[in-house]
Formats: C-alpha cells, sequence, structure tokens
C-alpha cells in the first residue's frame, strides 16, 4: 500500500450518505482497494439512488483500469505485456495512456519512463535478501530500461527483449481522469474523486473549495501546508511510499539515466489540468531537483510544490494555498 500523501479537509469519510438540506443535495461515499493502494469516492445528487448509481459506475472504470494496468494483477494486461514482449490488439485506455506516457517521455528527454520495471525488479529482489543492489546489477537492469524499447500501435504493443514497464506513476491518475469523466457524463456536480491522486467537480458539502492538506513525508501528524483544488487535479509523489532503504536515499522513483533515485527532493505535488498528467509530471519535477522544478513547471504549464530532504518547501506562485 502507498502511503496517504494528502488528507483531505472536507466532507468526511465517517458517514456513508448525509444531507445538505440547503442545496438539497445528498451525499454517498465508497472506498475501496484497488492498484495497490486505498480510494475513496464522494458524490452529490438530488437523488440519491442515482448517486448510488454514480458510485458504482465509478468504480467499474477503476475495476477497468486495473484489470488492463496493475501490475498487483497476475493476469492484467500490462503483465501480460511484460510476460511475452508483446499484446496484439490493445484496448483503447491502453494505448491513450502509453500514448500519453510515451509523449511526455519524448517531452522530458526520457527522464519520465514506463520501461524502468527492470530498475524496480532488481532492487526489490535485494531488499528480499537484506541489501541493496550493487553498482553492476543496477547498471545491468538499466540497460533493459529505455522508452524507445516500447512500440505503441492500434495492432500491437511490443517491447524490446528483457524489458518491462509498470504504469504504477501514472495509472491512478488515468483513473481518476476516467471517473470524473464518468460522473459528469452522469450528471454530477459535485464530487471527490481519490485515486491516490485527487480530482473534484464542485464543492463539499460545507462552503467554498475542496481543500487537501499535505502530509510532512517525514513526521505522518504533521502537515507542510493546505492546497484549494479549484476544479484542477493533484498528484503527488515522496520518497516515504515505497523505500528501499531507512535514510530514503534509495525509493521507488528512479531516474533512468542513473538507475538510482534523485536525491534532492522528498516529495513533489504537481496541479494540473488532468490527473494523468500530474501525475507523470511529479516524477520529472522530482529529477529537476529543488532549483529545477519551479522553472520547469512554468515550462510544462503546471504548478508545483517541492520538500527537499531537509523539509525546506516552496511552491509555484499559482499554487491555491491555505495556511495550515
Amino acid at each position: 500500500m502507498r502511503r496517504r500523501s494528502f488528507v483531505q479537509f472536507g466532507l468526511g469519510l465517517g458517514a456513508a450518505v448525509s444531507r445538505v438540506q440547503a442545496e438539497e443535495r445528498v451525499w454517498a461515499s465508497r472506498t475501496l482497494n484497488a492498484m495497490g493502494t486505498s480510494m475513496s469516492l464522494q458524490v452529490a445528487h438530488a437523488d440519491a439512488a442515482h448517486a448510488e448509481r454514480a458510485l458504482d459506475a465509478a468504480i467499474a472504470e477503476i475495476r477497468g483500469v486495473e484489470d488492463r494496468m496493475s501490475l498487483f494483477r497476475d493476469d492484467s494486461a500490462i503483465c501480460e505485456l511484460n510476460r511475452t514482449g508483446r499484446l496484439d490488439h490493445p484496448h483503447p485506455d491502453l494505448l491513450e495512456i502509453l500514448r500519453t506516457a510515451q509523449d511526455v517521455a519524448r517531452r522530458s528527454q526520457g527522464v519520465f519512463d514506463v520501461t524502468v520495471q527492470a530498475l524496480w525488479q532488481v532492487f526489490a529482489e535485494a531488499q528480499k535478501q537484506g541489501r541493496l543492489p550493487t553498482r553492476k546489477e543496477v547498471q545491468a537492469a538499466r540497460q533493459r530500461v529505455g522508452w524507445r524499447g516500447l512500440e505503441v500501435s492500434e495492432r500491437a504493443l511490443r517491447l524490446h527483449p528483457g524489458m518491462g514497464i509498470t504504469l504504477n506513476g501514472i495509472a491512478q491518475g488515468y483513473a481518476a481522469d476516467k471517473v470524473k469523466k464518468r460522473l459528469q457524463g452522469m450528471g454530477i456536480a459535485h464530487a471527490l474523486v481519490n485515486t491516490d491522486e485527487w480530482a473534484s467537480l464542485g464543492q463539499p458539502a460545507h462552503a467554498g473549495d475542496w481543500i487537501l492538506g499535505v502530509a510532512n513525508p517525514r513526521d505522518s501528524q504533521a502537515f507542510v501546508t493546505r492546497i484549494a483544488l479549484q476544479g484542477r487535479c493533484v498528484a503527488t509523489s515522496a520518497d516515504n511510499e515505497c523505500t528501499f532503504s531507512p535514510d530514503f536515499v534509495n525509493h521507488h522513483i528512479f531516474d533512468p539515466r542513473t538507475g538510482y533515485s534523485p536525491t534532492e527532493l522528498s516529495c513533489v505535488s504537481v496541479m494540473a489540468p488532468t490527473c494523468v498528467m500530474a501525475d507523470a509530471l511529479t516524477k520529472v519535477m522530482f529529477m529537476a531537483g529543488w532549483s529545477g522544478a519551479l522553472p520547469l513547471a512554468q515550462a510544462w504549464g503546471v504548478d508545483v510544490l517541492i520538500v527537499d530532504k531537509q523539509g525546506r518547501w516552496k511552491a509555484s506562485a499559482g499554487l491555491p494555498l491555505r495556511p495550515v
């Protein structure tokens, strides 16, 4: 399970349904485990039965993404691709997300790369043995990493021999976008979607905006700051979500250029128009480091909050911060 990097400030999840008399909305909520993390959904509608149908549809969207993109499911399409190196006639969702991933890889000059699965595997295997991988092992794994080794077309997905992909750095964001679009199509005007990345519609039960508290990566009881969603999407990546060494030097975010984790930052949050782009760009900003992340965010047309290993933080001017 990934560690929760945001704490919601808004409608609580304690009650499954609550009424907001002022606007005659009925709130309904669900929680579920999917893609290796805990997710939650909240929707409001004047018709309680329709709110429940919307939640059913939202969960179906998430399960569909999980079926195709989860490494936690041996029977997923991605696992089949990694086993065989080829997947014929891929689902349109896979085409869409992989074309997005390859576009971000191209624009970031390979900094974002879904083919880093070989690096994950070598670190995970060494961790089982109570050690870190040797430099030789890391460099051998790095030879099986490179976004150009993934071919994407409607006819087939192909991987160069020995390569594998992971969508763990982008699939949760993609799922949030799918859910938001489905809810809008069903006439839901107020909702909060948490797939471990966040998207919102309208307002929470109380007046104002949806507010998220950014958790301190070194103290789960403390917050760095708070962010108002304002209809945009927020994704986060942190070095404590999955770590291979107690000093947080080696973690689940890999720089494909070196084979190791970037060293300067402990947490990155990106606010963007879509969750899939926010999710992917957290890794790009991680590589950019303390001095490069904010200028790079401006170039991509997004906003960013970064926290370094010492706990210092700064944010781009367009990020709607709220005091803790």
